[in-house]
């Protein structure tokens, strides 16, 4: 239309015959750019720049970024955007089972609950720090071999308070695991620490570091995923984010990437909806607080 005027056709003549308003024109010739274009440009940026950083990062944890820079908008918005650059998030595949038969239990399921109807089901829950653990292991090759990793995770914070990355999947393992936990934690009596049946967990050494520190054992039902299904999910995103991203020519290298992906961002940048959008290490520096104070 504007090329139409400088040839002297008339913009009434022209809008008549493409049969549109001469306002809007005369509108968009004095602010070709909306506010709407620019809140979403910057809107964009932000989450590219978060996409950028963590490219496993899905349009909530985006959105989290977003508005931690400053560009508020909803998880929605961010949706839309991330979609229609395609800025996706990295998608894992699921665990598989390496076909052993779990062994008996050594401990009684602390963490089932009972309904007015009588269905039981499993409640992850705590109050405060280092009230109830949960532990698992997973393993990932490399070119050199399997990796394995025992982690722990404490149900208050999902904080994984402590975890131990060896080459060979032995009791050791998850002692050291436990070990490290304890030694960041510090007093930890009473402690449940909830595992499935893994003979790691139902060995001596694991059973004795158990006892030594007055830590009480709970183990889930045989071949129910959903007894375990917190750390489930923390092994999902390992999965997902670091696992299956690339290949892993050397244990070492994996070793450091599983290291900084759960120090770096899954302690300090992946806000959790059940924590209230913070952080694990975020959240227990507020609720630990008042408690600080009060004591």
């Amino acid at each position: 239309m504007t090329e139409l005027a400088a040839d002297r056709i008339p913009v009434s003549v022209t809008c008549r015959v493409l049969k549109l308003a001469r306002q809007p024109y005369y509108r968009w010739l004095a602010d070709p750019i909306a506010p709407s274009e620019i809140a979403w440009a910057y809107r964009a940026n932000a989450l590219f720049d978060a996409h950028r950083d963590d490219p496993e990062f899905g349009h909530r944890l985006l959105a989290d970024e977003a508005r931690s820079a400053g560009e508020a908008m909803a998880d929605r918005t961010a949706w839309r955007i991330a979609s229609a650059n395609g800025w996706w998030s990295a998608f894992g595949k699921k665990r598989s089972k390496n076909g052993k038969k779990p062994g008996p239990a050594v401990h009684d399921d602390l963490c089932t609950v009972t309904d007015e109807k009588g269905r039981v089901r499993h409640e992850f829950t705590a109050n405060a720090p280092n009230q109830s653990w949960l532990t698992d292991i997973t393993e990932h090759k490399t070119g050199e071999g399997k990796l394995y990793l025992c982690a722990i995770k404490d149900v208050f914070s999902n904080r994984i308070v402590g975890y131990s990355i060896d080459s060979r999947m032995k009791s050791q393992l998850a002692v050291n695991a436990l070990e490290n936990a304890i030694a960041r934690r510090g007093d930890v009596a009473g402690c449940v620490v909830h595992s499935d049946r893994g003979s790691q967990f139902r060995s001596r050494k694991f059973l004795r570091a158990l006892a030594h520190h007055r830590m009480v054992g709970s183990m889930g039902r045989v071949a129910s995923c959903g007894d375990n299904a917190a750390m489930e999910s923390f092994f999902s995103l390992l999965q997902k984010n670091v696992l299956n991203r690339r290949s892993w020519t050397s244990r070492e290298q994996l070793r450091i990437a599983i290291v900084t992906w759960i120090e770096r961002t899954y302690h300090r940048r992946r806000r959790q909806a059940r924590l209230g959008r913070l952080t694990p290490v975020e959240f227990e520096a507020i609720m630990n607080t008042p408690a600080a104070l009060a004591a």
